[in-house]
């Protein structure tokens, strides 16, 4: 059996000021979408991608993480909580951060993005999800630190007691998800992306990926009380978010499939309206 170390949250304190790890996983994230991304730009000749778009979408990518991840945690896992403490929604140094709710966020993002740079939407995705899965295992890595988000009783010899829980041993979930999350799926999503495939079939294999991947952590994981933990059939609301990305996403390949059919060269320019038929 082994304890949680427990380390301190605070990774660096200045008079008032403190700097708390969570926020340096999220800054290790984006530090890594935007190097990724410019590894891409610069290997990718055919790339409708520019360092100035890269940094339009890392700017607003942040914004919507941040503001849909928050509400995503409050609306779908602790409403009553925050119903009764308000002021702890802004409390984001604490943890409490939806993956669901800042996928939202994005998706509102890149479309604005995508607007702003006359730019298909799929395209801005099909470009942003290979860069996307170690930032998630950044944040795994967050919740770690935190003590939040453990696991699930277990008798497994790596089993491991955290504190303001209980004295059972539990699924370290949170190394888990960031095993699967963020480095199988990185290595996945990325090598998928490798090769040159029709518009809309990397964002479609990503939530595929995720929603599995998520769905089968989410067996170790404890689920949260307070508002829809678990529901109906004994699955968590993490697996029932995570049931329309899986489909979206095989509705997204069967898509990208047929306008491989209809569309003899589907590599053509992205920025390239679709004609209507």
């Amino acid at each position: 059996m082994l304890v949680h170390p427990q380390i301190d949250p605070v990774a660096i304190s200045v008079g008032p000021l403190s700097v708390h790890w969570y926020g340096l996983m999220y800054l290790l994230g984006f530090t890594l979408f935007i190097l990724l991304g410019r590894y891409r730009i610069k290997h990718n000749p055919h790339s409708v991608f520019t360092h100035e778009i890269l940094d339009d979408t890392l700017f607003y990518g942040m914004l919507g993480v941040i503001l849909g991840g928050r509400l995503g945690h409050v609306l779908f896992y602790q409403f009553g909580y925050y119903l009764e403490h308000p002021l702890q929604i802004f409390a984001i140094w604490e943890g409490g951060m939806s993956f669901h709710g800042g996928f939202l966020g994005v998706i509102i993002a890149m479309s604005l993005v995508a607007h702003k740079h006359q730019l298909k939407w799929l395209s801005v995705t099909d470009f942003i999800a290979p860069l996307v899965p170690l930032g998630l295992g950044a944040g795994r890595i967050g919740n770690f630190i935190n003590a939040e988000l453990w696991g699930r009783p277990t008798d497994v010899p790596w089993g491991m007691v955290f504190p303001y829980v209980d004295e059972l041993p539990r699924h370290p979930s949170q190394l888990y998800q960031f095993a699967l999350e963020g480095i199988v799926f990185f290595i996945f999503i990325w090598i998928y992306s490798a090769k040159s495939r029709p518009t809309g079939a990397v964002s479609g294999m990503f939530l595929i990926g995720y929603g599995v991947l998520r769905s089968f952590a989410e067996f170790y994981r404890e689920p949260e009380d307070g508002f829809m933990g678990v529901l109906t059939l004994g699955v968590t609301m993490g697996q029932w978010l995570s049931i329309p990305m899986i489909l979206a996403g095989i509705g997204m390949l069967i898509w990208s499939k047929r306008q491989t059919t209809s569309n003899p060269n589907p590599q053509n320019n992205h920025s390239r309206k679709r004609k209507k038929r």
